[in-house]
C-alpha cells in the first residue's frame, strides 16, 4: 500500500512540475508574440518551446497569425538596430587630431588636373605626297600646275623651266649670332576680319611677329622683324616709301640672306581662303613674284631685277615643298609685271597670307606650316 502511495505522489509531483513548465512556456510565447519588446528584454526563446506552440495555435487563433508574421517583425527590429549603430558612429565626436589627419590625407591624394590646351600644339607634318617634277618638263604643264600669270604680263620657258628652278641653291647656314632673316610689311595697315581698330598686333604686323617667333624658337633662326609703316598715307607709294629703309637695313646687316615681305590679300566677300590643317582652321597663302615686264612695254629697264631668276626659284621651291607636305594650303604662285622691291635680295619672298575676311586665328595658324616649309627649303631637307 505504501509503495502505491509513494508512486502516486511521484506522479502528482511530475504533473505539477509539467504544469509549471507549461505556464512558463505559455508566458514566454505570449510575450514573444504580442509583447515583442518585453520578450527581447527578457532573453528570447527556449529551445523546447515547440511543446506548447502547437497547443496555443488551437486555443488562440490570433496566436497562429502572429507567429506567421513574427519573422518580418524580427527583421525590422534588426534593421532598426543597425541604423541606430550607424547614427551613433556619425554622432560620435571626432578628435581634432583625427580631423587634421583626414584633411591631410585628402590633400595628399593625387587630384585630377584640368586639361590645359597648349597654344602651340603644332606638329610638323611628314611628307603627304611626292610631286614628280618630270611631269612639268613641258612649259604649259608647269604653268598649269604652279602659276597664275597676270593678264598684263608675260613670261616664257626661258624663265620657267622646272630644272633651272630646282638647281638654284636656296640653303642657309644657320648662325644665331647675327640676323639671317628679315620680315617686314610694305602694307603694314592690312588687317583681318576681327582685327581691332588701331591694334597693330591684331593685323598683319602681329602675324609677322608670330612667324618670327616660330622661326626663332622652333627652328633656331635669328630673325629681325621690322615694324616700319609705309602705307599710313595711302597704299600707292608704299613700295617707294619702303625701298630706302629696307635697303638700309640690309646694308647695315649684311648677314641677312632671306627677306620676307608679308601681306594679306583682298578677296570678294563670298570667297574665303581657309582650310583645315590637322584640326585647325588655317588661312591659305600665296607666293608672289614681280617680273619687271609687261606685255605692252616688254622688260622695264628702270625696274631691272638682277635677282629675278633666284626670286622665281625661291618661290617655286617653297611651292613644291608646300604641295608635298600641306597639299592645298598654298594658292598658285602669282606673277605680275612690276618689281615690288624684290631686287633687294636673291632669297626674297612676297607672301599674301589670307585675306581681309579671314580671322586673325586663321592667319596665325598659317604661320606654323609656312615656317616649316621655309625651314625645309633653307635647310635643304
Amino acid at each position: 500500500m505504501e509503495t502505491r502511495i509513494s508512486q502516486s505522489r511521484w506522479l502528482w509531483l511530475l504533473i505539477v512540475l509539467w504544469g509549471i513548465w507549461c505556464v512558463g512556456s505559455f508566458e514566454s510565447h505570449m510575450t514573444s508574440t504580442f509583447l515583442l519588446p518585453y520578450h527581447y528584454v527578457s532573453g528570447g526563446y527556449r529551445g523546447t518551446d515547440w511543446v506548447v506552440r502547437g497547443s496555443l495555435r488551437d486555443i488562440f487563433p490570433m496566436y497562429g497569425y502572429a507567429q506567421t508574421h513574427r519573422q518580418m517583425v524580427h527583421a525590422l527590429a534588426e534593421g532598426a538596430e543597425e541604423i541606430s549603430i550607424s547614427v551613433e558612429e556619425e554622432t560620435n565626436p571626432v578628435s581634432l587630431e583625427e580631423l587634421m589627419l583626414q584633411e591631410n590625407q585628402v590633400v595628399l591624394q593625387p587630384t585630377p588636373q584640368p586639361t590645359v590646351f597648349q597654344e602651340n600644339t603644332f606638329s610638323p607634318r611628314e611628307k603627304q605626297t611626292n610631286v614628280d617634277i618630270s611631269t612639268m618638263e613641258n612649259y604649259e604643264d608647269l604653268v598649269a600646275a604652279f602659276y597664275t600669270i597676270d593678264a598684263n604680263t608675260s613670261v616664257g620657258s626661258d624663265r620657267l623651266n622646272v630644272y633651272r628652278l630646282m638647281e638654284q641653291d636656296m640653303t642657309v647656314d644657320k648662325n644665331v649670332k647675327v640676323p639671317q632673316i628679315l620680315i617686314f610689311h610694305t602694307h603694314s595697315m592690312e588687317g583681318y576680319a576681327d582685327s581691332g581698330e588701331g591694334e597693330e598686333n591684331t593685323g598683319i604686323m602681329g602675324v609677322g611677329e608670330k612667324l618670327a617667333d616660330i622661326l626663332r624658337e622652333r627652328y633656331g633662326y635669328n630673325v629681325l622683324h621690322h615694324e616700319g609703316r609705309y602705307d599710313v598715307d595711302g597704299r600707292n607709294d608704299a613700295y617707294t616709301n619702303a625701298l630706302p629703309e629696307i635697303a638700309g637695313i640690309l646694308e647695315d646687316n649684311p648677314s641677312i640672306e632671306v627677306v620676307i615681305d608679308l601681306h594679306r590679300d583682298e578677296m570678294p566677300e563670298g570667297k574665303r581662303l581657309v582650310m583645315d590643317v590637322d584640326g585647325k582652321p588655317t588661312a591659305r597663302f600665296m607666293f608672289f613674284n614681280g617680273l619687271s615686264r609687261t606685255k605692252k612695254t616688254g622688260d622695264i629697264d628702270y625696274l631691272y631685277n638682277k635677282n629675278l631668276d633666284k626670286n622665281l626659284a625661291f618661290s617655286f621651291q617653297m611651292q613644291l615643298k608646300a604641295a608635298e607636305y600641306y597639299p592645298g594650303l598654298t594658292r598658285k604662285i602669282y606673277l605680275k609685271g612690276y618689281r615690288y622691291n624684290m631686287h633687294l635680295a636673291p632669297k626674297y619672298l612676297l607672301i599674301e597670307l589670307g585675306a581681309q575676311n579671314n580671322t586673325l586665328e586663321e592667319a596665325m595658324n598659317a604661320c606654323e606650316p609656312l615656317a616649316h616649309v621655309l625651314d625645309m627649303v633653307l635647310s635643304g631637307t
